[in-house]
Order: structure tokens, then C-alpha cells, then sequence
């Protein structure tokens, strides 16, 4: 079935089946920052905005995005650099698979939060999990990141 909806700003067309995830079509159609962790929406690898609000992929269809405004990693990417290079200077991620997801949890948590308590950071960035790093670096590397660029 033939689906459309915005990605990054761009109108856009899919064919879909009807039990394609979010997930599958976005890396059909080239963006590769979404990553595919669990596929059971317990990581957050996977997580976009759809119409401004962080989803995971994993778990939503494709076919509920009708009309929607789908953003990724790749429509985001000054944001995404700036928040970036906190993480890079607390040396908070190692492989980088997870990045995507975190980027686009934090940057969603900015929008939606002012001035947001380190519970209300803690509960916002809870599922997104990181394999292969301690959270103390990426949550020095948050807490300066939403202090600096309020």
C-alpha cells in the first residue's frame, strides 16, 4: 500500500506492507541513523519524532504515520553536532550505535522542558540504553549541554 507522510521536511511516498514497522521503512528509504537495538522498544535506538514527539520505531507501524511529520537523526543535524560534541568532550560514547536515539531523546527533552530537574532528565532518558559506556560521562555531558544552551 502506498503511504505519505513528511520526512525531515520533505514530502515523501512509501510503499508499505501493513505490518511495516516505522523502523524498516525509515531504513528503506535511507536513514540509517535510526537503529535497530531490541526491536522490542526497550532501548531506544530506534527512537525519531513523529509530529515533534519522540517515538520508537520499533513499535510503531508505519501505517499510523499518515501524514505525519516523521523527523530523524539526518533532519536534525546542526542540533545533533552541537549536543555531540558535549558527549565528545566527556569522552561519553565508545561504538556510537546508541548516539542516534539519545540525540534525538535530549534534543525532544529541550524542547519540551525548561529548566528540567536531574529526576525529570533521569525519567526522559531512561530508555535509552547504551551497551558498551557508564552514564556518568553522558549524563555530565547532558546536564552541561541543557545548562549552556538554554
Amino acid at each position: 500500500m502506498r503511504i505519505n507522510f513528511y520526512l525531515n521536511g520533505e514530502y515523501t511516498e512509501a510503499n508499505i506492507n501493513l505490518g511495516d514497522t516505522l523502523l524498516k521503512t525509515l531504513r528503506d528509504l535511507g536513514c540509517v541513523s535510526v537503529k535497530e537495538g531490541c526491536r522490542e522498544g526497550s532501548c531506544g535506538a530506534c527512537t525519531v519524532w513523529v509530529d515533534e514527539r519522540p517515538v520508537l520505531a520499533c513499535m510503531t507501524l508505519t501505517v499510523r504515520c499518515r501524514d505525519c511529520r516523521i523527523t530523524t537523526l539526518e533532519g536534525i543535524q546542526e542540533e545533533a553536532l552541537k549536543f555531540g560534541e558535549y558527549l565528545l568532550k566527556e569522552a561519553a560514547e565508545q561504538c556510537g550505535y546508541c548516539s542516534p536515539g539519545l540525540i534525538m531523546i535530549v534534543l525532544a527533552m529541550k524542547k519540551e522542558l525548561k529548566n528540567p530537574t536531574k529526576e525529570e532528565i533521569e525519567s526522559y532518558i531512561n530508555g535509552n540504553l547504551c551497551r558498551c559506556s557508564g552514564y556518568q560521562s553522558r549524563r555530565r555531558a547532558l546536564e552541561t549541554y541543557l545548562t549552556e544552551n538554554k
